[in-house]
C-alpha cells in the first residue's frame, strides 16, 4: 500500500520528461509558429520594456534549449541584430525628425531646418525631451520583440515540415511563402561560411571591401540554389491540378477570400486596443470560412503526403502554451491597461506586473515538454566522445615529450622486457 502512490508520480514524471527528437516524435513546425505568433501577439499588445524583455528571454531560452544545427537554425541571432538596428533607427528618427510626444525634460537642441507652409507638423531638428526618447525606446522595443519572435520560430521551425502541413488548396502559395522564409537562413548560414573561410586564410572579415567580397559569393550561391529549386520544382510537377467544376472553383475563392478578410480583420480586432469586443468572434467567423473553403480547394490538388505530421500531446502544449500568453495579455490589458503601457508624460519608472509576468513564463513549457536534439558537442554525442579521446592522446604526447628524455640517460634497456619497462617508465614518469 505505501508503494501505490509513487507509481502515478514516476510515471507522470516519465510522460513529462522530454525524450530525444527522432523523425518520429519531432514536433510539427505548425506548433511552433503557432507558440512564436502567440508570443508576438502578447508582444503587440504592450509596450511595458520589462514585460518585453520577459518575451525576448523566454524566446531566447526555448530557442536555446531546444534548437538544431540545421541553417536556419542560426538565424535568430540575425533577428536579434535586426531588433536591436530597428530600435536604433526608431531613436534617430525620433532625434532628427520630432516627435508629437510633449516634454518638459530637455535633453538637447539641434539646429531646425526650416520647411515650408505645406509641410506644417513636419520639422528637421530642434528640442529633443526626455518624454520623446522614451516613448520611441518602448515603440522601437515592441517592433524588436515582434521580430525576435518570428525569428525564433525561423530557427526552430522545418521549413519543409511546415510546407508539408499545409492543405492542399495552399501548396502552390506556401511554395513560394517557404522559399522566401528560408532566404534569411541560407543567407545567413553563406556568411557565416564564407567569413569563416576568410578567415582561415587570414583575410579581413570586417569593412566595405570585404563586405563587397562576400556578397558577390553569397549571390551566386542564391542563384544556384533558386536554379536546382525550379528544376526540382519541374521534376516534381509543380502547379498541376484536377479538374474540377467551375460552380466548385467560384464557391472555394469566395469562401476562401471572405474567410481570411474575416481573419486579418478579427486578428486586427484583437491587436487593436479598441477592437477586442468583436475581433474574437470575427477571428472565429473567419477561420471556419476559411477552413471550408480549403478543404473544397483541395480537391484540385492531385498530390500526396509521405509521413505526414502528427500532432501529439507534446505539440498541443506548445502550441497552447503560446495562445495561453497571447489571451492572458489580451485580459490583461482589458483589465489593467496602465500596467501594460507605462505612461511618459509624466515620465515614470516602468513596474512589472505580476499576473502578466507569471503569463509569459507559461512560453518556457517548450523547453521542458517539446523533443530535444542532442548537439554533435554535447555531452554523450560520439564528438564528445572522440574529443576525449584526442585530449588523452595529447596528455599522453606531453607527457612523453616532458619525461622521455630524462628516462633516455639512464641507459639503453637490453631485451623485450628491458624495452618494456623502459617505456612504461617513460609513459608514467617513474
Amino acid at each position: 500500500m505505501t508503494g501505490s502512490p509513487a507509481v502515478p508520480a514516476r510515471v507522470l514524471r516519465r510522460a513529462l520528461h522530454a525524450p530525444e527528437a527522432d523523425r518520429g516524435n519531432a514536433l510539427p513546425a505548425g506548433a511552433w509558429w503557432l507558440w512564436a505568433l502567440g508570443l508576438a501577439t502578447a508582444a503587440s499588445r504592450t509596450t511595458n520594456p520589462l514585460l518585453l524583455g520577459l518575451l525576448v528571454g523566454v524566446a531566447g531560452y526555448v530557442v536555446a534549449a531546444r534548437r538544431t544545427d540545421a541553417p536556419w537554425a542560426r538565424s535568430y541571432g540575425a533577428f536579434v541584430k535586426l531588433g536591436l538596428f530597428v530600435v536604433a533607427v526608431r531613436l534617430l528618427f525620433s532625434v532628427f525628425l520630432g516627435s508629437s510626444i510633449p516634454g518638459s525634460h530637455t535633453v538637447l537642441t539641434l539646429p531646425e531646418l526650416p520647411l515650408p507652409d505645406w509641410a506644417q507638423g513636419v520639422r528637421i531638428g530642434g528640442r529633443v525631451t526626455a518624454e520623446q526618447l522614451v516613448f520611441s525606446l518602448y515603440d522601437g522595443m515592441k517592433l524588436a520583440t515582434l521580430l525576435i519572435c518570428v525569428g525564433a520560430a525561423n530557427a526552430l521551425a522545418n521549413p519543409a515540415r511546415l510546407l508539408k502541413s499545409l492543405p492542399g488548396a495552399l501548396y502552390e502559395a506556401g511554395v513560394a511563402v517557404v522559399v522566401a522564409m528560408t532566404f534569411a537562413p541560407n543567407m545567413v548560414a553563406d556568411v557565416v561560411r564564407l567569413r569563416t573561410a576568410r578567415r582561415l586564410r587570414g583575410r579581413p572579415t570586417g569593412g566595405v571591401r570585404a563586405v563587397a567580397q562576400i556578397g558577390l559569393p553569397v549571390l551566386e550561391g542564391a542563384l544556384e540554389r533558386s536554379v536546382a529549386l525550379a528544376a526540382s520544382m519541374d521534376a516534381r510537377g509543380y502547379g498541376r491540378t484536377a479538374e474540377v467544376p467551375a460552380a466548385v472553383r467560384r464557391t472555394t475563392n469566395v469562401l476562401t477570400l471572405g474567410g481570411l478578410l474575416g481573419v486579418c480583420a478579427g486578428a486586427y480586432g484583437l491587436l487593436a486596443a479598441q477592437g477586442a469586443v468583436y475581433g474574437l468572434p470575427l477571428l472565429l467567423a473567419g477561420l471556419v470560412t476559411a477552413m471550408a473553403g480549403l478543404r473544397l480547394g483541395g480537391r484540385r490538388s492531385v498530390r500526396t503526403r509521405y509521413r505526414p505530421d502528427r500532432w501529439g500531446a507534446r505539440a498541443w502544449l506548445v502550441a497552447c502554451s503560446g495562445a495561453a500568453v497571447a489571451a492572458a495579455m489580451i485580459w490583461a490589458g482589458a483589465v489593467d491597461p496602465d500596467a501594460l503601457r507605462p505612461g511618459v508624460v509624466p515620465l515614470t519608472a516602468p513596474v512589472l506586473p505580476l499576473w502578466p509576468a507569471a503569463a509569459v513564463l507559461i512560453g518556457l513549457a517548450p523547453a521542458l515538454v517539446a523533443p530535444y536534439h542532442r548537439r554533435p558537442g554535447g555531452p554523450g554525442s560520439r564528438s564528445d566522445a572522440a574529443r576525449r579521446r584526442r585530449d588523452q592522446v595529447r596528455a599522453g604526447l606531453r607527457t612523453v615529450r616532458g619525461c622521455g628524455a630524462s628516462h633516455a640517460v639512464r641507459g639503453r634497456p637490453h631485451g623485450p622486457r628491458g624495452r618494456t619497462r623502459a617505456a612504461r617508465r617513460t609513459l608514467g614518469c617513474r
